[in-house]
């Protein structure tokens, strides 16, 4: 059974659970205010798209907005996933599903099940760490080497000591903008929701059993005007 991609490892070296004990899959039909996330996401490309050497994306949550900057140099598969991540809508309606006060805020896995399943497998492989887990960096979750694909976390304190010895949750970027936004996120659920229904119910589930869930409402590149291309020189004025 595949294992939920966290970042932590415990103190006997073996990965800890990243949503408690695993359970089967649900029968209940229970209905929710909260549609299921879009359907409508392209899969993954054969071939990772190049994504630019500096970016930024603009998140909107339901506690507000908050901007990520990426560096392509700091982790440049990490980068390109990202990229194409939110290039395809990927992160509409999208739940920070596992909150742990003073370590993480995680998110990524999809609403509709078919979405996460034809994500899920498509994993990239690690790139070499360039820079630390501080406070503020963003991250590909993982449960071991080349295991990133689709779920990131940002990093709510110091956790270089945590996390960078493990030399799989290489930062693509940080917070530039909005880290206040991402402290206010809900974190009275810790990591109860259950990854193995996550995968199965999807928003349904998580709406039943934790209504009170932030969640992504979308997710943009955006325009850098300082990576913009110049705009043409105007003719002089007679």
């Amino acid at each position: 059974m595949r294992r939920a991609p966290i970042a932590l490892l415990t103190a006997a070296l073996t990965v800890s659970a990243a949503c408690g004990p695993r359970e089967t899959a649900s029968t209940d039909g229970a209905s929710t205010d909260r549609v299921e996330a879009t359907a409508s996401v392209p899969g993954p490309q054969a071939t990772l798209p190049r994504a630019p050497d500096r970016y930024r994306v603009r998140m909107e949550t339901t506690k507000g907005a908050f901007v990520i900057a990426v560096d392509r140099a700091l982790a440049p598969r990490g980068a390109d996933r990202f990229f194409e991540l939110v290039s395809n809508g990927f992160f509409r309606d999208v739940a920070f599903y596992r909150m742990v006060p003073g370590f993480i805020a995680q998110f990524g896995m999809h609403g509709t099940p078919s979405v996460h399943d034809q994500w899920r497998d498509a994993t990239i492989a690690d790139d070499p760490m360039r820079t630390g887990n501080v406070k503020g960096t963003v991250a590909f979750a993982a449960n071991g080497p080349n295991s990133r694909s689709t779920q990131l976390f940002i990093s709510l304190e110091d956790n270089r000591r945590k996390l960078d010895g493990q030399k799989v949750f290489a930062p693509i970027g940080r917070v530039e903008e909005g880290m206040d936004v991402v402290e206010r996120l809900n974190m009275e659920y810790g990591e109860e929701p259950n990854y193995v229904r996550i995968a199965r119910q999807g928003n349904t589930y998580l709406a039943r059993w934790f209504p009170a869930l932030d969640y992504i409402r979308s997710a943009t590149v955006m325009t850098d005007p300082v990576l913009a291309e110049p705009a043409p020189a105007k003719p002089p004025t007679p």
